[in-house]
């Protein structure tokens, strides 16, 4: 598969069939997906794996704990600026609403669309999961080298017929999932990702988000 198929079929799937991933796909894309860049080469990315009864003892936890606080907890940052402004406010509401009509949840139907979010916490039925932290010293840069390296696992998954889908929503749990896998206080947890089969017969798979158009973010100077 070439980079530019890997890049154009690459989605959020957000339905999973229950079929394991072979262990060594999920090796060899984990550690292809070194070879991404850092400034300075830090390497700033921790990963967490989870699969099979670790996943279900995980996921048998969340549902527990959503009993009491459906909610989460508080993130450790902002997933999204406070204010957010245009276009990005409008963006980001096109695509809720256009995920939600795939599957003919209507803005009004509240509890249909708090179903389908707190799929998040059951990886959308993926067999693996995947959590990434980054050292709580490391500043913006190093930020953007972990997304970096976040994007090559999502590369690399459509080549060995994979999907995923990154999941900042995970940091609502940081404190539940930092205490089941052990993560250190010195790291902080940033986003988890499904990884698996996609079901291609859902129809919450058939969603494209939409592009802004090339003008709006290129400028051209000298070509």
């Amino acid at each position: 598969m070439k980079v530019s198929e890997a890049l154009d079929s690459r989605i959020s799937a957000r339905a999973f069939l229950d079929k394991p991933v072979e262990k060594e796909k999920i090796l060899a894309i984990l550690e292809g997906a070194a070879r991404a860049p850092s400034g300075g080469n830090l390497q700033p990315w921790h990963v967490w794996v989870i699969a099979g009864e670790e996943m279900q003892r995980f996921k048998a936890l969340i549902v527990e704990k959503m009993k009491t606080t459906p909610m989460g907890e508080e993130t450790e940052y902002q997933i999204y600026p406070p204010d957010l402004k245009d276009p990005y406010r409008s963006r980001r509401y096109k695509c809720g609403e256009d995920l939600y009509a795939t599957i003919k949840i209507g803005r009004d139907n509240k509890p249909a669309r708090l179903m389908q979010l707190a799929k998040n916490y059951q990886f959308f039925g993926a067999p693996v999961g995947l959590f990434f932290a980054i050292d709580r010293d490391m500043q913006e840069g190093q930020w953007a080298d972990l997304g970096m390296y976040m994007q090559s696992i999502m590369l690399l998954a459509r080549e060995h017929g994979l999907h995923t889908c990154a999941q900042e929503a995970w940091a609502r749990w940081h404190g539940t999932v930092g205490g089941f896998l052990g993560i250190p206080k010195e790291l902080m947890l940033f986003s988890g990702m499904a990884l698996g089969y996609m079901d291609e017969s859902h129809p919450i798979n058939t969603l494209r988000t939409d592009r802004a158009p090339f003008s709006e973010y290129v400028s051209l100077k000298g070509l």
